[in-house]
């Protein structure tokens, strides 16, 4: 007969029958509390890992410990003493700590490994994310356009016109300067601004300084009063006029277009060169990229082979945690339910009762 038993049997004053039962609120269900067989057993059915050092045997079982009646009396042996029940309650709880012990070590190494292989599995996404980037926006890439013939006729054109601009302003030069060197001055001075790539005559958008405005008119001006005071010596002064007019503006256009088209034909040039570099890429990187991207597809894939097997262990042990940590909430609650019960039954107790209680 359990003491608990007895303890009703002293105020009842029948004696106790074996099927004597518990009040169902201080007993807990039998599938919560492990048997003296389960602890012996303390290592968890996992599947093996290297990566998981062998679990310890825990110290040998109490023997207050040992099934559900033994763990009652020994909370009414307590109860009856009027103990504190912080001791047991800390052997309890260090019991199933050892049991535990492992278990926790065995979770933070499959914790460890598997954010190993998380990490693992992140780089190779985010390389892929970004080979994707680079497909996509190698495929959206289309050849620029480019003006090369538009342009290439404009500068034979504007050769055309300075070659003729040349022979006007030699045959006005010639009879007061023969050496023809002069003229060849006199045309290069008009004709060309060696300052700027390009006019704004040809440029949209321009904003005009006082500066600007010398360095593309200054010398063509001048120029042109020059052939102007020599066209009057042998010309009439209608003629004169009429040729410094026609030759100041091909100074202004003639020349700054032969300037223009030869930079507009570098930017031509370089587009077809970047064309050219474009359909080479798209032939080589596009296949490149795309073999790239299905080999970090299949390390993917085998590194999640590999981790959720260990997740599954993962899962296994810390439901064995949870379980082992339900039982010893349960025996520290049947525990400290059969105390105070006890305790609130010792006072009403004769000393000859409590006697007979422990024989």
């Amino acid at each position: 007969m359990t003491l608990i038993k007895r303890l009703f049997s002293a105020f009842s004053g029948t004696p106790s029958s074996p099927e004597l039962a518990i009040p169902s609120s201080l007993s807990l269900p039998a599938a919560t509390l492990p048997t003296t067989a389960q602890f012996n057993d303390s290592e968890p059915s996992l599947p093996f890992d290297p990566l998981l050092t062998p679990l310890h045997q825990p110290t040998q079982l109490p023997s207050w410990l040992a099934d559900e009646e033994s763990l009652r009396d020994e909370g009414v042996l307590f109860g009856l003493a009027d103990a504190r029940p912080d001791g047991k309650v800390a052997q309890i709880r260090a019991y199933f700590g050892q049991l535990a012990a492992p278990l926790d070590e065995q979770i933070e190494q499959y914790t460890d490994k598997i954010g190993e292989l998380n990490l693992f599995i992140e780089q190779r996404e985010n390389r892929i994310s970004t080979l994707r980037d680079q497909l996509s926006d190698l495929r959206d890439s289309q050849p620029s356009p480019n003006n090369l013939v538009r342009h290439g006729v404009s500068l034979i054109l504007s050769v055309v016109l300075c070659i003729g601009n040349f022979y006007l302003i030699d045959e006005t030069l010639r009879p007061i300067f023969p050496n023809r060197w002069i003229t060849v001055g006199v045309f290069v001075a008009g004709m060309f601004n060696l300052f700027g790539r390009t006019s704004f005559f040809y440029e949209t958008g321009t904003r005009l300084t006082g500066r600007r405005l010398i360095e593309e008119l200054g010398l063509p001006l001048a120029t042109s009063l020059f052939i102007l005071v020599q066209a009057l010596q042998s010309q009439s002064v209608a003629q004169a006029i009429g040729l410094v007019i026609f030759v100041f503006f091909l100074f202004l256009l003639a020349g700054k277009l032969l300037l223009s088209t030869l930079t507009a034909l570098q930017t031509d040039l370089l587009t077809i060169r970047h064309n050219r570099q474009l359909a080479l890429n798209k032939k080589q990187n596009l296949p490149a990229w795309e073999a790239t991207i299905e080999q970090l597809s299949q390390e993917i894939d085998a590194i999640r082979a590999k981790k959720w097997p260990l997740v599954t262990a993962l899962n296994h042990v810390q439901a064995e945690q949870t379980r082992l940590n339900t039982q010893r909430d349960g025996f520290v609650n049947l525990f400290i339910s059969e105390l105070e019960l006890a305790r609130s039954l010792r006072n009403r107790l004769t000393e000859q009762q409590r006697e007979a209680m422990f024989k």
